[in-house]
């Protein structure tokens, strides 16, 4: 090995390196440079073949030129140009959809028209006149310069002006001033886009005056919007009793002293004991004199509010006249001294019971369907009004200011039920929806609607405070806790009336063991709490029995009013 390390470092720089000899092949030597050049012919000839759209498989991937290659192909043994039959959708041969804006194409249509050349779609060039396409710099008839709109203006303004010069030679001037001749109104025309200009104003002469006011009465008329912005009328209220204070000196309105102060046990009433008939219209609703019951007052179509003696002689006390059309609502305020009517001529008044007198009148414009005093005795100057313009709208009495506006509901506002010792209200509305509100924030706290909901038109609370009852357009009246979740009582539903379009009032018996209602066909209904059996139905009135009130005191008395005009007192 130290041999052999010595003679290779021996070596000299300068010696040849080792040479590797050349390998052998047995296999005949083969030329491929045909099969070079049929590979690469083959690729290209792929590359630049068009689809045949009959075929379903294409065994490569085309480029986006074969894909959208208009379709030609080799001479057809059996075609007549070379197309197969196939292959064509014209006599000519093949036409191809091409997406074009109706614009773009009047566009190229109106300058070849015009000018002689136009783009072609589908190679992105020009065809026709190329030269004029040079000359006028390719401009289309809808993208015309700036400088050349000015010129063509300009060009235009100056063969007027000469025209009108030219006229001017041979115009009359008696027919420049006559405006019976087209003259003058050549001279005097106007485009339809120049601005008015305020010509002197001229007197009206007496006779014209009296036309145009003659004219602008017969329109007020014809509209008849003068109705709907009426007035409100003046309040007249008639009394009917023989004195309005009696030896010692009471109001007519004063409670009796020997009436029973509270309700043990309630009965359900079986005989008709009294009929008051004083309205010559459907009675819409009725309300007893709060804690007493003494005097029971009503609101009639007929567009009068009337208070009824309940104890003695059973007559009519006072007519309040003040609505020129139907009284929707009425409500007292919590000693009976005064009370709100609510009128389909769209004003809210605020009556004093005893001297007919009104206090006070609101108005938003639109129709109050509701209205409601707070029942707290430091609150009885806020009057809550649910109107038809879906809001529900608070007034201080005292000052008439709106002082809130309760706005989410998405239907005429129904009812207003005060809930929860008076801190919160619960509103029903068209919408098919239950809302309930914190007092003074116009924030809804709990929103209650469901697909199988349907609206109801009147909500009463049970004695306890704990529930509240909603009479519900499909037949039926709902029972809602008033606790914090508000949630249905699926266990109590009182059935069997029929109620469907007509707003009955559901109401409590002041012992709380008995619901009752109107319904559609003059009947008045009454429920068992516990067992929500039906009890007893009375044959009250004509037509609609729409409204139902238990009298405060006595334990079997009800009053019920209806679309026949009569109220009656059933015992």
């Amino acid at each position: 090995m130290d041999l052999l390390q010595s003679s290779y470092e021996d070596e000299s720089p300068d010696s040849s390196p080792i040479r590797m000899l050349p390998s052998k092949s047995a296999a005949p030597k083969v030329d491929d440079t045909m099969l070079a050049l049929t590979v690469a012919g083959e690729a290209a000839r792929a590359q630049s073949k068009p689809l045949d759209p009959t075929q379903h498989i294409v065994g490569f991937n085309p480029t986006y030129e074969q894909l959208w290659a208009p379709i030609c192909g080799p001479a057809h043994p059996y075609a007549k140009d070379g197309l197969a039959q196939g292959l064509r959708n014209h006599k000519l041969g093949f036409v191809e959809d091409a997406s074009i804006e109706p614009f773009v194409f009047d566009e190229q249509y109106n300058t070849f028209q015009k000018y002689g050349y136009a783009v072609d779609p589908s190679e992105n060039s020009y065809i026709g006149d190329l030269e004029k396409m040079k000359e006028c710099d390719a401009i289309s008839v809808y993208n015309i310069p700036q400088h050349e709109q000015k010129k063509r203006k300009l060009e235009k303004k100056k063969e007027k002006m000469e025209e009108e010069e030219g006229d001017e030679q041979d115009v009359d001037m008696t027919e420049v001033e006559n405006p019976s001749t087209d003259t003058w109104l050549m001279k005097n025309r106007k485009s339809p886009w120049a601005g008015k200009k305020e010509g002197l104003q001229v007197e009206l002469s007496e006779e014209q005056k009296k036309y145009a006011e003659e004219y602008a009465k017969k329109k007020g008329e014809e509209r008849g919007g003068d109705k709907d912005k009426a007035e409100p009328m003046v309040e007249k209220s008639t009394f009917h009793g023989k004195e309005e204070k009696d030896y010692q000196g009471r109001s007519w309105i004063a409670p009796p002293k020997d009436a029973k102060a509270a309700n043990d046990h309630c009965y359900i009433p079986k005989r008709l004991v009294h009929t008051w008939s004083g309205h010559t219209k459907g009675v819409s609703a009725i309300r007893f004199f709060p804690k007493h019951g003494h005097l029971i007052l009503s609101a009639g179509m007929d567009t009068k509010v009337k208070i009824w003696d309940v104890y003695n002689s059973g007559k009519c006390m006072r007519t309040y006249m003040g609505h020129t059309k139907a009284v929707r609502d009425i409500w007292f305020s919590n000693d009976g001294s005064k009370f709100l009517t609510a009128g389909y001529d769209k004003y809210i008044k605020y009556w004093d019971t005893e001297t007919g007198q009104v206090i006070q009148t609101f108005t938003t414009g639109k129709i109050p369907y509701v209205v409601r005093l707070n029942p707290d005795e430091d609150k009885q100057n806020v009057l809550l009004a649910g109107m038809s313009d879906k809001k529900i709208v608070q007034w201080d009495i005292n000052s008439g200011q709106i002082t809130q506006e309760y706005d989410q509901h998405l239907g005429a506002v129904n009812t207003i039920t005060f809930v929860d010792n008076n801190r919160r209200f619960v509103t029903s509305s068209d919408d098919k929806s239950l809302r309930v509100w914190e007092y003074g924030i116009p924030v809804v706290i709990k929103y209650i609607s469901e697909p199988h909901m349907h609206s109801m038109p009147s909500i009463s609370p049970h004695p306890n405070g704990n529930w509240i009852a909603a009479q519900s357009l499909d037949n039926q009246i709902l029972i809602y806790s008033t606790r914090e979740r508000f949630q249905l009582n699926k266990k109590k539903r009182f059935a069997g009336h029929i109620v469907a379009g007509y707003a009955c009032q559901v109401n409590f018996s002041p012992d709380g063991r008995f619901v009752f209602s109107g319904d559609g066909e003059g009947r008045c209904w009454f429920w068992d709490w516990k067992s929500c059996k039906v009890f007893r139905t009375l044959k009250c009135h004509d037509g609609v029995c729409i409204g139902a009130e238990w009298h405060p005191l006595e334990q079997s008395k009800v009053a019920t009013c209806g679309w026949d005009g009569l109220i009656k007192y059933w015992d």
